[in-house]
């Protein structure tokens, strides 16, 4: 399991987006990781001010980078004297989306911290294609935060699918949320289950077949559990129904402030893509959400 050296949060400078920065320092704090805050200036939105204002406005661009530049300084003092935390600031103009995966590489970064609920970049972010897309590419976990942090994550919910992506995000739980209490759900269907009554299959023998699911179910997160060293700190829950829906059920239900997940199940679709659970909880998940690719560093 890599530990997290690294820490990017990305940032709008919309009041929202503070969240985010808040929890990314207070990670930074848990884990004695370097922490880098950074604003990417649209280079769209320049373009369209400078056509607008002409030689009205000289040297415009240049003065909202450096505006930019001061709040995100003043951010990452105040931030910083708060939980004991200094964080080098990057202030950068382009495609957003590029900016923001090419400063991950850059910096080697083990996770990258987004706000949710950001006016401007970010709202979109969250709502339309541009996620898909930024973290359809990325390879490194992310962590969309919806709610200011109060404390360090004490309840992490982890779906599993038994995919490779499973694995990766208990990994990744480890290294962000080391003293959290580890719920593991699987929801699962029997194949074909709508089309067994049309079958002739009675209730009793339906019924059979979802207790012996379920069984199968308990036994291979016995196993990941045991392979990733948390027998102690966790708990199973294995629940027949459809998995988007028990995802927001079971998070309500044990107050979990985080859910971790792969951003493919076990029917991978394409890279660019999120996988359909992923895309849905992302939507309507009101905790934060981590998002892992199907492995992530030793």
């Amino acid at each position: 399991m890599k530990p997290i050296r690294n820490i990017l949060a990305a940032t709008d400078l919309s009041a929202p987006a503070r969240e985010a920065l808040a929890r990314a320092f207070q990670l930074a704090a848990e884990t004695d990781a370097q922490l880098t805050l950074m604003h990417a200036v649209n280079s769209g939105v320049m373009a369209a001010l400078h056509e607008l204002l002409g030689t009205r406005a000289p040297g415009i661009e240049q003065r909202i980078v450096d505006d930019a530049g001061k709040t995100l300084r003043d951010l990452a003092d105040e931030l910083g004297q708060t939980h004991g935390v200094s964080a080098a600031v990057r202030v950068v103009t382009g495609a957003v989306v590029h900016e923001i995966v090419g400063l991950v590489d850059e910096l080697d970064a083990d996770l990258l911290v987004l706000g949710a609920r950001g006016e401007d970049f970010m709202r979109h972010l969250m709502l339309g294609s541009t996620a898909e897309r930024m973290l359809g590419v990325m390879k490194r976990p992310v962590l969309v935060v919806r709610q200011p942090p109060r404390e360090a994550y004490r309840r992490v919910l982890v779906p599993v699918d038994f995919s490779m992506a499973s694995g990766a995000s208990l990994q990744a739980v480890r290294a962000l949320a080391p003293h959290a209490e580890i719920i593991l759900l699987h929801a699962f269907e029997l194949p074909f289950e709508g089309k067994l009554r049309y079958a002739g299959i009675d209730d009793a023998s339906i019924h059979a077949l979802r207790i012996a699911e379920r069984s199968a179910a308990f036994q291979h997160i016995e196993a990941l559990r045991a392979s990733a060293g948390m027998a102690d700190q966790s708990r199973i829950i294995v629940r027949h129904g459809d998995a988007c829906s028990l995802i927001g059920e079971v998070q309500q239900q044990e107050r979990c402030d985080l859910i971790a997940l792969g951003k493919h199940g076990r029917n991978r679709i394409k890279e660019m893509l999120l996988g359909s659970v992923t895309r849905h909880v992302l939507s309507e998940s009101d905790c934060d959400v981590l998002v892992v690719g199907d492995s992530i560093g030793e």
